[in-house]
């Protein structure tokens, strides 16, 4: 790993008190011990006790590595299994001191380098919540999960192109159809034989909305993603534009959630 260069005693003290909330204190003398990290710091306090542990580490080393590599266990995704939410609330709280540094931790359980925050109403403009960053509307976690990094460095352009790629790859994971764009909708949302249905395909009013959320479907890939492909990114109308295109995408996986595979296809 490349050398992490050391945080000031302040982001020590914010790191510790905010990893104190992730895990008991079994747990931080589990990694502790897994880790043949010392600690002799005799605090019966969480974050008091990693405090004392993080500036030992950054003494004996002269970098961050190891604080770095205490956080990847204790933070590990796996130990967050049905617990996204607290995941990611715990990870947002982190990466609110991290980003002063130039650092985030991310979805993955990985560190990333990101732009330097350099005052607090920057950090905090940064990291809040896509649902705030665009005006209350209601984001779909599918599309967060596909461009949080993209939304934090605030690369609306990016964002989009990104969210549009999760998309196509929720309906491959859905279907098992490894197509792309237009190809994949009309494999998987035929009105024939489809692979998924929005609904019971029963009525003429069913059939057309299911006919249309395909279209829909095309329309983002073709009027989105594509472009952004290839226009240059100089043309890009920034917030405004990403506010709009995540909503749209926003509406589709939340279309997709009431989706079910049929046996149509297989007659």
């Amino acid at each position: 790993m490349v050398q992490i260069p050391t945080f000031p005693d302040s982001h020590l003290e914010s790191m510790a008190k905010s990893l104190g909330e992730c895990g008991s204190r079994s747990d931080i003398t589990r990694i502790l011990n897994e880790l043949n990290i010392k600690d002799d710091s005799q605090e019966s306090t969480k974050w008091r006790r990693l405090y004392w542990v993080f500036t030992d580490l950054q003494k004996q080393h002269n970098c961050a590595n190891h604080i770095f590599g205490f956080i990847q266990s204790l933070m590990n995704p796996i130990r967050f299994v049905g617990r996204k939410e607290e995941f990611e609330e715990n990870r947002e709280k982190l990466n609110s001191i991290l980003i002063f540094s130039g650092f985030e931790y991310g979805e993955d359980g990985n560190f990333r380098k990101c732009k330097n925050a350099r005052t607090l109403t920057e950090a905090e403009k940064r990291l809040k919540t896509i649902q705030s960053k665009f005006e209350g509307r209601k984001i779909h976690p599918e599309v967060v999960k596909y461009c949080r990094t993209e939304l934090l460095q605030d690369n609306y352009f990016h964002a989009v192109f990104e969210a549009t790629k999760g998309l196509a790859q929720r309906i491959r994971d859905m279907s098992g159809i490894e197509l792309d764009g237009a190809a994949l909708i009309d494999k998987v949302f035929t009105i024939e034989r489809p692979i998924l249905a929005i609904n019971s395909l029963r009525t003429e009013t069913e059939k057309s909305e299911h006919k249309g959320f395909a279209l829909l479907l095309k329309g983002c890939f073709g009027a989105i993603r594509n472009p952004l492909a290839h226009e240059p990114k100089i043309l890009w109308e920034g917030e405004d534009d990403a506010a709009d295109y995540l909503s749209l995408i926003s509406l589709l996986h939340r279309k997709l959630d009431n989706c079910v595979p049929t046996n149509l296809h297989k007659n």
